[in-house]
């Protein structure tokens, strides 16, 4: 996905929100902005990725303020606020006994857990809502490929599941526990190192995915979404030997779009952006289940 007019808007916003995170001092923040501003201004063109860019952003925002996780408070009251509400989402799918329902509503709750984002210019949520949204997800199911998706689960032998953020890492845990029901292998993978809000090993071991994974994973690096030419070997000798590839969130979208890897992938998100929205030509706001072969 091709970068759209807003997110250069969002890029800058998005720096602003990390850079005041990552530190109080205000001759460094400036410093830092204006760092960012002048390296997205050379790397920026019309068929920039816009997570590429991010990565970029990022990494200067570490580097220059020493700060290596500038959302980490973020993300321990986004794990623990999913944890709290985990008991009723659990309820919520199993109270299905049908085991295609029961994914089903995993799903949905795996995507409306990928609302908790931080820093999307625009894109505000609560955690207090959570529970009232997963339960109203139907209603905003804007793609729904989830029976097709289901599909191609029960004839893969191993699936890789690429994460996005802390908290929503939680509510993943329920997903990757049905997957698992199906009597295949799964391989959970974080990144290797923090960037964002994205959840990182020990996000994922907050969120009890040891418990449920087969194994746990990281992509090697701290770059946001899928970038081939950042990640270790043995992320991508796991990508390529997989069958089949749920991947969650914006960033997966917007980079996995851009290579036609081998596994073919399931992609769930919700629309927290224009740019997004329009690639996928449905509203703001929705739930997102797309396949992609």
């Amino acid at each position: 996905m091709k970068i759209g007019l807003e997110c250069i808007e969002c890029l800058i916003h998005r720096a602003y929100v990390e850079t005041r995170r990552a530190t109080d001092d205000d001759e460094l923040q400036k410093k830092v902005l204006i760092k960012v501003s002048k390296q997205l201004s050379e790397e920026l063109n019309k068929d920039s990725v816009p997570s590429h860019l991010g990565t970029i952003r990022d990494r200067i925002i570490k580097e220059v303020t020493k700060n290596p996780d500038p959302f980490k408070k973020d993300k321990i009251i986004s794990n623990n606020k999913a944890l709290e509400i985990l008991p009723t989402i659990k309820k919520f799918i199993y109270s299905q006994r049908n085991q295609s329902l029961r994914f089903r509503k995993a799903c949905l709750a795996s995507i409306v857990g990928n609302t908790i984002e931080l820093g999307v210019l625009g894109h505000e949520f609560k955690y207090e809502d959570i529970e009232s949204e997963i339960i109203k997800a139907e209603v905003d199911l804007a793609i729904d490929d989830i029976a097709n998706i289901e599909k191609m689960i029960k004839n893969a032998a191993n699936v890789l599941f690429l994460t996005d953020n802390a908290g929503e890492i939680v509510l993943d845990r329920l997903l990757i526990s049905e997957i698992k029901s199906y009597g295949l292998k799964v391989t959970v993978a974080v990144k290797g190192a923090p960037i964002s809000n994205d959840a990182t090993l020990d996000d994922a071991r907050t969120a009890g995915i040891d418990k449920v994974a087969d194994n746990i994973i990281t992509t090697g690096a701290d770059s946001i979404g899928f970038i081939p030419k950042h990640c270790s070997k043995k992320f991508l000798e796991a990508f390529y030997a997989s069958d089949f590839v749920v991947a969650k969130g914006m960033a997966h979208l917007e980079t996995l779009t851009e290579y036609k890897p081998k596994p073919p992938r399931a992609i769930l998100l919700r629309t927290k952006c224009r740019p997004v929205a329009d690639y996928l030509k449905v509203d703001l706001n929705r739930n997102i289940a797309k396949l992609f072969k």
